[in-house]
């Protein structure tokens, strides 16, 4: 189970994957956390800053089913 969540209110989307457990935060680049299990390494969820501000150029809505890939960097 993937759960996608937008905040508009603090313009931060989060994306966890699986069911919600412990991780810990790291900032991969500007205003993007990933979440990592902290015994497994494992990336258990992201969470974007300025969501909007960074895609305003894209159209406003977009088609369903979204595709996305997360790897470790």
């Amino acid at each position: 189970m993937t759960t996608i969540f937008y905040g508009r209110e603090g313009d931060v989307l989060c994306i966890t994957i699986g069911e919600p457990q412990a991780a810990i935060s790291q900032e991969h680049e500007n205003d993007v956390l990933l979440r990592v299990h902290p015994e497994t390494g494992k990336i258990v969820g992201m969470t974007m800053l300025n969501f909007m501000s960074r895609f305003s150029n894209l159209a406003k809505e977009q088609p369903l089913p979204v595709h996305m890939e997360l790897h470790a960097a």
